[in-house]
């Protein structure tokens, strides 16, 4: 949210999002810190989580009208009741708790439990309307009410038909629905970093990642979209939002672009690359990861580190090409005069850096994901106070707050969705055989399972979030593809990445239509060049989920010979995609051989970089002689045309 619509919002809104705010923060420090030892009141999970649902689920409803946007004016009378009710029935829930547990209302409950269980679902539902959009609200709707007709499907579908009164008492009291995976994820990991984003964006970090990437960069050749990659890298990474990212750093990247003579449609298109992969970027992540550790029962900071080498080769991918176009094109970079200090920037914004590599160390080292986020984020706000060119006022405290409570109560509403689809899989038997049912429909065939779930991953995420469409997908494929003999940290990482696609692929592309708005260029244009530019991204999924070795999954030699391949091979298919390779030159000026010798480099990098493959039934040493063989003819060629043309 940017602080143009946070200044439009009405201030009763602007007060009650500030509120509920502090009150969710409060109630997770309570639970995660596990303060009740002291307090002698130890709250159940299903309390601590409608807990915060009573907090963030009324304040949808009043933030968010039901047309979408930003509440300008007072929120209407229905909308109040939406709050009310939706918090009153939270609140039953979390007296209720212990006897609920006692009696087992997720299978048998009194007919009043039945009623309100009724409304919250249809509470849930339109939440999840107002925060998701219809696209998601339809999947959800649908998806929720599956265990109703279950039983009447083919028999490769079907599944156990459950009548509505029992399908709503297991979506509001099971551990599978609204008080599942997502649910748990976000009150046990994802508060916590959302807090520390917004604060790091708040206090500036934004700022200084731009000003540091400008500084480092700025002025090598085509330095101004390298510098895209590196701030858009670091932002992403914070905010977890490809269209936020675009918005923050487009304004002053794409302009610097044009600068040194990048077109509007390929600045747009590199803007759009890299803000889709900061989302992909540790240590912070988008939401997505959070789930994932849940999915996994392993620790954040194993899943953060096993994401560090596959975008980390996303970003290589785009640096090199960036740096191959500019050579091909000889675009310089910007003037030293223009651009900020190294010292005198890293002097200014030096506690950034601190606390990065304090959260780093809470998360990998110490293993406390759950309450490292907190400590950084006071450790954040307390060096911004005693810093007095950026110490917050009281507004500031504000508007924070109120940044805070309007993203929580937007994920409150996917997540509560989201649980849904998960709560109708599992109790209509469908979340236990749907994987048997997609590895019969492949014929036991991996490669087209990994082909159909990518299909299907890109396809999703074109629909709804990120996050919805990865949970789908791995309680649906990934149990399918672990059952066929796959690493389960990449398939499910393989899944996230797909899922992210859709935001630089045609047509829909939003991330391209978003830096195109930016940079005043065609918005289907910008998306088949950040398809280009972005290529790379549709081979690294493929690349870990046959060599888990790049998730750090196997021995140290494993993992070298691993990121050399891969970095080899990356080399190579940027250089055939941009058709320019160091010492080779621009292979543009070898006539009928530009093209021949661009697919030749192409093909030679992924058997390079895919050395360990089960579906081309070759060798790993048949793979490598290919590969060399392949990219050696081309450079071989390559060299003796251009001796044979200045000769």
């Amino acid at each position: 949210m940017s602080e143009e619509q946070q200044a439009l919002r009405h201030p009763l809104v602007g007060t009650l999002l500030r509120i509920s705010a502090v009150a969710t923060a409060a109630l997770a420090i309570y639970q995660i810190f596990n303060l009740g030892v002291h307090t002698g009141f130890t709250m159940l999970t299903s309390q601590y989580i409608y807990g915060l649902l009573a907090m963030m689920l009324p304040m949808v409803f009043i933030a968010i009208p039901a047309k979408r946007g930003y509440r300008t004016k007072p929120a209407p009378w229905y909308d109040w009741v939406f709050a009310v009710v939706s918090s009153l029935c939270c609140v039953f829930f979390i007296v209720n708790a212990s006897q609920a547990v006692d009696e087992g209302w997720e299978y048998a409950a009194p007919q009043n439990v039945v009623i309100i269980s009724l409304i919250t679902w249809a509470i849930a539902l339109e939440a999840t309307r107002r925060c998701g959009g219809w696209p998601i609200f339809g999947v959800v709707f649908l998806a929720s009410l599956f265990p109703l007709f279950a039983g009447n499907l083919p028999d490769s579908f079907a599944g156990i038909s459950t009548p509505i009164d029992l399908a709503a008492i297991y979506h509001t009291n099971s551990d599978e629905s609204l008080l599942g995976i997502p649910a748990q994820a976000f009150a046990n990991l994802v508060i916590g970093f959302l807090l520390f984003g917004i604060a790091l964006q708040r206090t500036g970090g934004g700022k200084f990642f731009i000003d540091l990437a400008f500084a480092l960069l700025g002025k090598v050749r085509g330095g101004p979209a390298k510098v895209s990659i590196f701030s858009s890298g670091l932002m992403g990474s914070m905010s977890g939002s490809v269209v936020t990212n675009v918005l923050t750093t487009g304004p002053l990247s794409i302009p610097a672009m044009r600068k040194v003579g990048f077109s509007k449609t390929y600045a747009a298109g590199v803007e759009t690359c890299a803000s889709t992969g900061g989302v992909l970027m540790p240590p912070v992540m988008g939401a997505t990861a959070f789930v994932m550790a849940t999915f996994l029962d392993i620790p954040y900071g194993e899943i953060a580190l096993a994401a560090a080498i596959p975008s980390a080769l996303y970003f290589f991918g785009l640096f090199v090409q960036i740096d191959f176009y500019a050579a091909r094109n000889r675009l310089k970079g910007l003037p030293a005069i223009d651009l900020p200090r190294v010292k005198r920037t890293l002097l200014d914004g030096w506690h950034y850096i601190f606390v990065f590599a304090f959260l780093i160390w809470m998360l990998l080292f110490m293993k406390q994901e759950a309450i490292a986020p907190f400590y950084a984020t006071a450790l954040l706000i307390v060096i911004n106070q005693l810093r007095k060119h950026t110490r917050w006022k009281w507004q500031d405290f504000k508007d924070f707050a109120e940044s805070c409570g309007a993203l929580f109560a937007e994920l409150t509403g996917l997540m509560a969705g989201v649980g849904l689809i998960m709560g109708a899989l599992a109790v209509s038997g469908m979340s236990g055989t749907i994987a048997n049912d997609l590895l019969f429909l492949a014929g036991g065939d991996m490669l087209v399972l990994l082909l159909m779930g990518a299909l299907t991953s890109f396809i999703l995420g074109i629909g709804m979030p990120v996050t919805a469409a990865y949970i789908f997908l791995a309680i649906a494929l990934a149990p399918a593809l672990i059952n066929g003999g796959m690493n389960p940290m990449a398939v499910h990482m393989f899944i996230l990445y797909w899922g992210m696609l859709s935001f630089i692929t045609p047509p829909v592309a939003i991330g391209a239509f978003a830096a195109a708005s930016v940079a005043g260029s065609s918005p289907m244009k910008t998306s088949f060049v950040s398809m280009q530019m972005g290529s790379i991204i549709y081979f690294i999924p493929f690349f870990f989920v046959l060599e888990p070795a790049l998730l750090l999954q196997g021995t140290p030699s494993q993992i070298l010979i691993a990121i050399a391949c891969a970095v080899g091979g990356i080399l190579m298919v940027a250089g055939g995609l941009q058709g320019y390779l160091p010492k080779l030159g621009d292979l543009s000026e070898r006539g009928l051989l530009h093209w021949p010798l661009r697919l030749a480099f192409i093909i030679g990098g992924l058997f390079l970089a895919m050395p360990h493959n089960p579906f081309l039934n070759m060798s790993e040493s048949t793979l490598f002689a290919l590969s060399f063989g392949v990219l050696g003819g081309a450079a071989l060629l390559t060299m003796a045309h251009r001796r044979l043309a200045t000769a």
